[in-house]
């Protein structure tokens, strides 16, 4: 009786650490997710993840600003044109440089695809924008995917979902956990999987 209270007291105080060290770690990751900012830097592109609210908009809007020479749209529906996402106004950069990524379908592919497009153009540094919440997944991914002599600078997209007082709106912090739990599951293979096994799910770059 008493080996068996042991291990029943044992199991509840694994239970009670587990459950502060995931609460600290989510805490991180959500005050990492806000401390991100809308970066002033120029680059040598901008890769616009697409599916989210407001990305395609801030990509075009800093295009049109001069901010990179590229503008790559990663992820996007077959259906869609180019001239349906730029259309260039008269002082505006050419069409010439941007360009549709439409066979990727998951943030994965985005970073694979995506890799294909900044390393074929010759880029080294990219400007990577997203939904804020969905950055550090991304970033990650990216990161492992490119050489590393190549520049990522996070830039975020907000949207009306993802509320700074998370903990007080069940929508935001389902959001955020969910984003979390797949980050987790992300920094665990990148840390824990062996090399033959990362390169079948994140090939490397030819040469670099």
């Amino acid at each position: 009786m008493g080996q068996r209270m042991n291990i029943i007291k044992a199991f509840f105080t694994l239970c009670i650490i587990g459950s502060v060290v995931i609460t600290a770690l989510f805490i991180d990751f959500t005050y990492k997710t806000f401390s991100y900012r809308q970066n002033t830097q120029k680059a040598d592109a901008i890769v616009v993840l697409t599916g989210g609210k407001g990305r395609v908009e801030e990509g075009v809007r800093l295009f049109r600003e001069s901010r990179a020479e590229f503008l790559f749209f990663v992820g996007v529906d077959p259906s869609v044109r180019k001239s349906d996402l730029y259309r260039p106004k008269a002082g505006d950069p050419s069409a010439e440089n941007v360009i549709l990524e439409k066979s990727s379908r998951n943030t994965l592919e985005n970073s694979i695809f995506g890799r294909d497009l900044i390393v074929g153009n010759g880029v080294h540094s990219v400007l990577l924008i997203t939904s804020r919440y969905h950055l550090k997944r991304s970033s990650i991914l990216f990161r492992n995917s490119l050489p590393k002599d190549i520049t990522i600078i996070p830039y975020p997209v907000d949207s009306v979902n993802l509320k700074e007082s998370w903990w007080s709106h069940g929508g935001s912090f389902q959001l955020l956990f969910r984003e979390f739990y797949k980050y987790c599951l992300l920094r665990m293979f990148f840390m824990l999987a062996p090399g033959d096994l990362r390169e079948s799910v994140m090939p490397t770059v030819s040469g670099g």
